[in-house]
């Protein structure tokens, strides 16, 4: 059976393959170690995309701020996050889980009380930072330590339950944002983390078991991580710029030139060190290429679909927050379901049908945004089926991108393959809200805007499909 997840350290291999090098896991309360780290994984995931709910608090919050500057408060996140989060899995390696996550935790609610506490753009941009920093952390180091903490039989249903943690929790993140922020403040965006925090960071050091694999363990690759930052962050910076500055612009295309030589610049290195922030070898294999690909273009799709349903929703229709987040929900309540059934259908069939079908159905949700909604609210007849098809194609591509990246990887790359991916898919979340940014992130958008961003969509969608094509992934009948 594939067994995917999202973190570098949870490669998993049968219980003969190897010994364990420290303390045994808590055998007796499995499922309390899951609760525990779930709450962290939770609040993680919840942070990626809360904040698509409180842009348009922030603005009002800073009006001198331009756009384009409050897009690095969603940016700096995830940037950082997705150039950390191969690494710090290795450091769990290196320096023990338990540790590593019980570090992770703490400074994501430090750095949470210091987002609240933020009085300038750029104070609250660092403090993001920090936060991302943490969440790298504590991710993969969660995952390992519930990994150990429930035997090989049932490690697949565990997986399985704690990504449906972070993706649920990534997809209710802006219908939970527009109540809270709405009812105390933008700050409150992130004073949510704290109690939930609090009580992971408690039951962790009373519940979790430290231990170690040297065998993945390594220290961090600073070079590589820093070339990785500066070739997503420098492109994203020159696409928010376009719109005051213009493409032709020397900062913009000094951004766009920067980020590609950086990024050639971190493949040059990542072939001659030892330990790479992220490992080349991976994309040897065809289905990880392509597969990757297709999570780069669809990471930038699902941001820029996100991010632009609550811009419309406020903007256009002029909906308050709170029911701008009650009329988007029914989208991510779908994604649990699809997933689960999608899983079934893959495991039996291969990812690619669920891929390519679902990213033509995704395709189609974009379509019916572009067509359909005008001036006047209409949300039964005009954005409600549009939800359901956007949720279905997530519920279909988001999983079987996960587990057909990889599904043809030798089991001790499992838990790195993965790594990886997520990286890539936090990269394309960077590039759509920039994309976002750039094309209806102004003061006062147009419904054209919104058919260029939706037009951008379907073509994203189909890119995806179109990718997913050469994915391999049908399991082999048994001779």
């Amino acid at each position: 059976m594939t067994i995917h997840a999202w973190g570098p350290s949870a490669a998993i291999l049968p219980p003969t393959a190897r010994r364990p090098t420290a303390a045994a896991p808590v055998a007796n309360a499995p499922w309390l170690v899951f609760f525990v780290a779930s709450i962290a994984v939770f609040l993680v995931s919840i942070d990626s995309t809360v904040l698509y709910a409180a842009f348009g608090s922030l603005r009002a919050a800073f009006p001198q701020a331009h756009a384009a500057d409050l897009s690095w408060v969603l940016n700096a996140y995830t940037v950082v996050f997705a150039a950390l989060l191969v690494p710090s899995g290795r450091l769990a390696d290196l320096y023990g889980r338990k540790r590593i996550f019980i570090i992770g935790v703490s400074l994501f609610l430090l750095a949470s009380l210091a987002c609240g506490l933020s009085g300038s753009v750029l104070l609250l941009i660092g403090a993001r930072v920090l936060q991302a920093i943490g969440a790298a952390l504590l991710l993969p180091a969660s995952l390992a330590i519930v990994l150990a903490a429930f035997p090989a039989s049932r490690r697949a249903i565990v997986v399985s339950l704690w990504g449906a943690v972070g993706g649920l929790a990534a997809a209710l993140g802006p219908s939970i944002g527009s109540w809270v922020v709405d009812a105390w403040g933008w700050p409150w965006a992130f004073y949510i983390n704290l109690p939930l925090g609090a009580l992971s960071l408690w039951r962790g050091r009373r519940v979790l078991e430290e231990s170690r694999n040297p065998e993945n363990a390594a220290p961090l690759d600073v070079i590589g991580v820093l070339l990785l930052i500066a070739g997503v962050g420098a492109p994203a910076f020159g696409l928010v710029r376009t719109e005051s500055l213009g493409w032709a612009s020397p900062v913009v295309l000094g951004c766009l030139a920067g980020g590609v030589a950086a990024l050639g610049l971190f493949v040059a290195w990542a072939r001659h060190t030892p330990s790479p922030a992220i490992d080349l070898e991976l994309f040897a294999n065809p289905t990880y290429r392509w597969v990757n690909l297709a999570t780069l273009s669809f990471g930038i799709a699902f941001a820029m679909m996100f991010f632009g349903f609550f811009i419309f929703m406020t903007d256009i229709w002029h909906f308050s927050l709170p029911r701008a987040g009650l009329a988007v929900t029914p989208g991510p309540l779908m994604v649990v379901p699809t997933a689960i059934i999608a899983g079934r259908i893959a495991a039996r069939i291969g990812h690619r049908p669920l891929l390519v079908i679902g990213s033509i159905v995704y395709a189609a949700g974009g379509l019916w945004f572009f067509s359909v909604p005008g001036l006047q609210p209409d949300y039964l007849h005009h954005w409600l089926p549009g939800l359901f098809f956007t949720g279905i194609g997530v519920g279909m591509v988001l999983p079987s991108l996960s587990g057909a990246a990889v599904s043809q990887l030798a089991p001790n790359r499992f838990g790195i393959g993965s790594a990886v991916n997520q990286s890539v898919r936090q990269v394309g979340s960077v590039l759509g809200v920039a994309v976002t940014i750039v094309l209806v992130g102004k003061a006062a958008p147009q419904l054209a805007d919104f058919h260029r961003l939706y037009a951008c969509h379907i073509a994203l969608a189909l890119l995806t499909a179109a990718l997913c094509l050469r994915v391999q992934t049908r399991p082999r009948r048994p001779d």
